[in-house]
């Protein structure tokens, strides 16, 4: 059985769809009702705080995912990740089940050139000390042999159901509705986006492959663009004019006084100001996995979830 922690949102929702066509059960662990449907699917209540809940959720698993997001506030990240990790780690120890943890690039900081799974932790925000701390509580466990996990890593996403991407909200689903898009940060500078599809196909088969435990993944990403590539392939995939505004901090400060989530990416500019380089090599050559290229990306969205005109 494949255990689903933090199910509902668009990885979990990608990884779902990957495990259901290949006719694998699947068990969906959150806090409300998920309504994907399928006859390998259930959903179990739990809160990823409440050990007990969890345990009774994911008993039987042999692998268990954690791809839970959290309220956009270091306050919440603080307080409820280093929980919510120790709870995951006991359920490896406790059920024997591998342990497969989606996680993000905030602990890397800063990084000149590509970010690679060698790449050293070097946080310059509060998020990224959070997924530091975490990242290396679980891979301790793992080192130390008391359980089998591994992290999947990915770059910032596109192809969310639910506009919870910036590229996605800002950019792709502007052009659809004909208006002007918006850039965080410098058009100037190269960046990646992971294609949610290819996230889940990834997990997929980290999944199916226990020799990829104890180490560290990064999902197959396509290779950097600058922003305004991005924007005139958007653009020309929309049939629009590549029209938009570049937000600089002042201007995402400003804005994060009014809405609290925004203001939650203010410490987060600086992956936005420098060129974003995330590296996939490791994985793509492992699994023979070539990324889904921006361009077919788009295309599919342009005719599927943000539709021309």
């Amino acid at each position: 059985m494949h255990t689903i922690l933090g199910a509902g949102g668009a990885v979990a929702n990608a990884l779902t769809r990957e495990l259901a066509n290949n006719n694998e059960t699947v068990r969906l662990v959150s806090r409300k009702p998920i309504t994907l449907s399928g006859k390998n699917i259930t959903w179990k209540k739990a809160d990823l705080l409440n050990y007990a809940e969890l345990l009774e959720a994911a008993k039987g698993s042999t692998v268990i995912y954690l791809t839970a997001g959290l309220v956009y506030d270091k306050n919440v990240w603080a307080q409820q990740w280093p929980v919510i990790m120790q709870n995951f780690i006991n359920l490896g120890k406790e059920t024997g089940a591998r342990l497969i943890f989606f996680d993000n690039v905030y602990m890397y900081g800063l990084v000149e050139g590509p970010m690679t799974e060698s790449t050293p932790y070097n946080p310059c925000s509060v998020k990224g000390g959070i997924r530091a701390k975490i990242a290396t509580q679980l891979m301790d466990e793992a080192k130390a042999g008391n359980i089998r996990a591994s992290i999947a890593r990915a770059a910032d996403f596109y192809g969310t159901e639910n506009l919870n991407s910036f590229l996605d909200l800002m950019v792709l689903d502007k052009f659809a509705k004909k208006q002007s898009a918006q850039w965080v940060g410098n058009p100037n500078k190269l960046h990646n986006f992971s294609f949610i599809p290819d996230m889940g196909k990834a997990l997929y088969l980290l999944g199916q492959n226990p020799d990829s435990d104890n180490q560290v993944w990064h999902m197959p990403t396509a290779a950097p663009l600058k922003g305004k590539q991005f924007l005139e392939m958007a653009a020309n995939i929309y049939s629009v004019k590549p029209k938009y505004m570049a937000i600089n901090k002042f201007l995402l400060w400003t804005y994060g006084l009014f809405v609290k989530v925004v203001m939650g990416t203010v410490e987060m500019y600086y992956q936005y100001n420098h060129d974003y380089n995330f590296n996939s090599d490791k994985f793509e050559k492992a699994f023979n996995f070539k990324p889904t290229s921006y361009e077919d990306g788009i295309k599919l969205m342009s005719e599927t979830l943000y539709k021309k005109g």
